[in-house]
């Protein structure tokens, strides 16, 4: 069977597609142009009409957040022992969990989630307080902090050099509208959603503003890599299917992240500041895809037959920190740099092939569990007391579910999927995981959410992850379905 995605334009029928798919696909670019433009008005609009409502709403009252983890390493000489320690006992908890959830048909990253949460104060902190303070002592927040921001450093950089700008290009026009109407839909869904978190739930003092665009980026994630385990596993990473949820998660993902930028702009300063702050990013993203990439491409294919040397490792990591550096600078997460600067590496050098072969296990054995036992520390699902707030959790739940899928399987449907490879679609879009994990983790450094948000977020990132599995499994997909309901063909 011919797995290939079948793209408007193929005459291999005389069916065609209605009027409506057509109006949304390349058989009418004025149209599209026209919705999508509509569809970008509208969310606007939309956006500043919840703001405008929540304006009128009473922040909490200014003060220090409960339930944060608090600092207090002072330069203890048992520092050191108590990182050790803590990273042996999340690296161990993690592989068992992983090959736990692997076993169950569950993504093992997942696993290691779950094992920095129940590490924390959540689970091991209420049942054997002595053993928690001993493994994750709240003293150990500060240095812990270090290693895990680190960790999501180098990892968002492999991130990076794992996208294949090329064929991201090859595919946008066929996923530009599935990829940005899974970002409009759920950013709008969660920026109203923020009328009814706001009052109770959003970090001390903060205004509504960044705390509804931030409600409604978190609710906008798609976590690429987590996604692109779970086809890998499943053994659709070269399906149709797969090729194409591959490609809207990472449009997605670049787009929710240009979003994130423009928030923790807002988060930090004045909307005039942040204006500037975006301006800047769009120049520093313009200055390494217009003058670095280029040089890239220029000057690796010298160092593709020659093994790679330390001088040329030591150049790359210096860019690599002085990026991150740099989007740190301009007002904007160093992680950013980090995944910028991988981004322009071509994906298929040698470069790249090395340093994801030499860094992947350490970073995603060693220290990305840093980072999910840092969350575990900071996540305390105690917090969410009281029949109310566990509703509210489910809503939260509901609204990002909803919004993705919902969002994803019509506009699939529009372009031409068939209502299964739609519906499994919408699913994989509905993976966060990780990424979720470190949007979260930025909001409540921010303060723009407070610690029980932060945990109901959390447990909606665990929950719409580990249930796109078991959803996919009962659609009974097979890899050989054609992947439109129609052939595509050419508009009369």
């Amino acid at each position: 069977m011919n797995n290939k995605v079948i793209q408007p334009g193929d005459e291999t029928s005389s069916k065609r597609p209605s009027a409506a798919a057509l109006s949304f696909t390349n058989g009418a670019p004025g149209r599209s142009l026209l919705l999508y433009g509509s569809m970008l008005l509208a969310a606007v609009v939309l956006f500043l009409a919840i703001d405008a409502w929540g304006k009128n709403l009473a922040a909490p009252e200014a003060g220090a957040a409960a339930g944060q983890a608090t600092a207090g390493l002072g330069g203890k000489p048992d520092a050191l022992v108590h990182v050790l320690i803590a990273l042996t006992a999340v690296v161990i908890a993690g592989q068992l969990l992983g090959w736990l959830f692997r076993y169950i048909g569950q993504p093992p990253v997942m696993g290691e989630v779950v094992a920095g949460i129940l590490l924390g104060p959540s689970l091991l902190g209420e049942v054997w307080p002595e053993a928690a303070a001993f493994i994750l002592p709240p003293s150990l927040a500060p240095s812990l902090g270090v290693v895990s921001q680190l960790g999501v450093i180098l990892y968002m950089f492999l991130v990076g050099m794992e996208l294949n700008l090329s064929a991201l290009l090859r595919q946008a026009r066929s996923v530009v509208a599935i990829s940005h109407t899974s970002i409009i839909v759920p950013f709008v869904l969660g920026s109203a959603l923020a009328l009814i978190l706001y009052p109770g739930l959003a970090g001390r003092g903060v205004a509504f503003t960044p705390f509804a665009l931030f409600v409604g980026v978190a609710l906008s994630i798609t976590a690429f890599p987590v996604l692109a385990r779970i086809l890998t596993d499943r053994q659709m990473h070269r399906t149709p299917l797969g090729i194409l949820a591959l490609g809207c998660a990472a449009v997605g993902d670049v787009t929710a992240w240009c979003l994130l930028a423009f928030v923790v702009g807002v988060a930090q300063a004045k909307l005039g500041d942040a204006l500037v702050t975006l301006g800047l990013s769009a120049a520093y993203i313009a200055f390494l895809f217009l003058v670095v990439r280029p040089l890239a491409l220029r000057f690796l294919p010298r160092f593709e037959k020659t093994p790679l040397s330390r001088s040329l490792a030591a150049l790359v990591f210096a860019a690599l920190l002085l990026s991150a550096l740099a989007t740190e600078a301009i007002g904007i997460h160093a992680l950013f740099g980090a995944f910028l600067l991988g981004a322009v590496i071509p994906h298929d050098s040698t470069l790249a092939q090395t340093f994801i072969s030499k860094l992947e296990d350490l970073v995603t054995v060693l220290l990305l569990p840093a980072f999910f036992a840092f969350t575990g520390m900071r996540t305390r699902i105690g917090l969410v007391s009281g029949t109310e707030q566990w509703l509210i959790c489910g809503l939260i739940v509901v609204v990002a579910t909803a919004g993705k899928v919902g969002a994803t399987l019509l506009s699939a449907r529009l372009t031409g999927l068939g209502w299964r490879n739609a519906a499994a679609l919408g699913l994989l879009m509905n993976t966060r995981g990780l990424m979720e994990l470190i949007v979260l983790n930025i909001g409540l450094d921010l303060n723009v959410i407070s610690p029980p948000l932060f945990a109901m977020m959390v447990l909606m990132a665990v929950a719409t992850t580990m249930a796109t599995a078991p959803l996919l499994q009962l659609l009974h997909l097979k890899h050989d379905e054609p992947l439109c309901r129609y052939p595509s063909s050419s508009p009369p």
